[in-house]
């Protein structure tokens, strides 16, 4: 254990490290990428459950090990790199509507914003090797994976 209590089972001799982190910042490395329908950000929903389609998360062969314990009707979070979002936006209209007053990034899920991190909590639907079939997920295709976590339930059931 470490002075924090949490153990370091899963992170190698290294444990914590400054392992990622490079000269100039942090560095991000995809796990995988968004395999989906939808091409143009323009026509994506705002949000997953408004009508995405279904879609894949087609992981690197070297990340079938991380995909342990990952099942088919599990909801989890998706996290991706916006790659073709602006990241000079710092206030926007929710929702393109001009009608609403402009609001700071941080009080939206706009995809333009200083780091262009998406978050997407999406329902599994199939796993087939590295590729992981998802529900509710409006990343174009294309779209850098970055990591994939669980949605968790109740502290008891943790």
């Amino acid at each position: 254990m470490t002075e924090t209590g949490r153990g370091d089972a899963g992170r190698g001799e290294a444990g914590r490290s400054e392992a990622g982190r490079g000269e100039a910042g942090y560095v991000l490395r995809p796990v995988g990428r968004v395999e989906s329908p939808l091409t143009d950000p323009g026509l994506a929903p705002c949000q997953g459950d408004e009508g995405a389609p279904d879609s894949w998360l087609v992981l690197d062969p070297d990340m079938a090990a991380a995909m342990t314990g990952l099942e088919e009707g599990a909801e989890v979070i998706v996290l991706t790199w916006l790659d073709r979002a602006s990241r000079d936006v710092f206030q926007v209209h929710p929702r393109g509507d001009h009608s609403r007053p402009l609001q700071g990034v941080f009080n939206t899920r706009s995809p333009d914003r200083p780091n262009p991190i998406g978050l997407h909590t999406v329902l599994i639907t199939g796993i087939r090797g590295t590729r992981i079939g998802v529900r509710n997920l409006e990343a174009i295709d294309a779209t850098p994976v970055l990591d994939i976590k669980p949605v968790l339930g109740a502290v008891s059931a943790r």
